[in-house]
């Protein structure tokens, strides 16, 4: 076991170096605001529909895990989505700290109220716990399957598999699927229990920021598979993709 646990660590650390800084910066900046993001709610005309702010960043995060599993693998993906979510808990730690620190948010010296915008700024950026640990638990489960399931669809795919019908294909779909499990996990957890939401708004949030969602990762799925491709040609990684030998995944 310690020596699996060695090589497991010696791994990852080989992956962070292998995966080229802009992409990590990508995928830990969307986790952030994401998360951030999911504390507030979006006013619609209609009382059976929800969304909250979240839908905005959270496409950013699947296609940077569909980048990923292409080109890494399901479990370098999924590993990647494993840091992203510490670095949230550690950026969550230093905006609470901030939030206890005493004095005054810029805004707050623009208002005619000064102590209850600098109150709601400080219970916004601290957070509560269960939107931290509903968004937390959603993103885990919902990295998962999307990567997995992006992964086993590319190799059902037999004709032209790194062709842009291949890549859209599984990207389209994991992200659909991953999207939703994201959205609905998270309703159930946190708007269900805490905000009050009916299990018909947890349904059509979690169905509408999949349709929104799925969407902008269409709009960038060129982007996406050329990416990949440009990965390809010039090697990126070798050496992680190297020590996989023999590994399925």
């Amino acid at each position: 076991m310690f020596q699996w646990m060695k090589r497991e660590a010696a791994r990852m650390g080989l992956l962070l170096r292998s995966v080229p800084a802009g992409m990590t910066a990508l995928l830990t900046v969307s986790v952030i605001t994401m998360n951030l993001l999911a504390n507030k709610s979006v006013s619609l005309p209609v009382d059976w529909l929800a969304l909250d702010g979240g839908v905005l960043v959270s496409w950013m995060t699947f296609l940077a895990m569909d980048i990923l599993t292409k080109h890494f693998g399901p479990k370098a993906a999924t590993e990647m989505s494993v840091f992203a979510a510490a670095m949230n808990l550690l950026a969550c730690l230093f905006f609470y700290l901030a939030s206890r620190i005493p004095g005054q948010w810029g805004m707050a010296f623009e208002t005619a109220d000064p102590a209850t915008a600098n109150a709601a700024l400080d219970g916004t950026f601290a957070g509560t716990w269960y939107v931290l640990l509903g968004s937390t638990v959603a993103f885990l489960l919902s990295a998962g399957v999307n990567n997995f399931l992006n992964y086993a669809i590319g190799r059902s795919i037999r004709k032209n598999p790194d062709g842009f019908g291949a890549y859209a294909a599984r990207t389209y779909i994991s992200t659909a699927v991953g999207q939703f499990v994201d959205n609905m996990t998270f309703a159930l957890i946190v708007s269900h229990v805490f905000f009050g939401w009916t299990m018909v708004q947890c349904v059509t949030c979690a169905a509408t920021g999949m349709v929104v969602e799925l969407l902008c990762e269409v709009v960038f799925s060129r982007l996406g598979y050329s990416v990949c491709r440009r990965w390809k040609r010039e090697g990126v990684g070798r050496a992680y993709l190297d020590s996989l030998e023999g590994d399925s995944l």
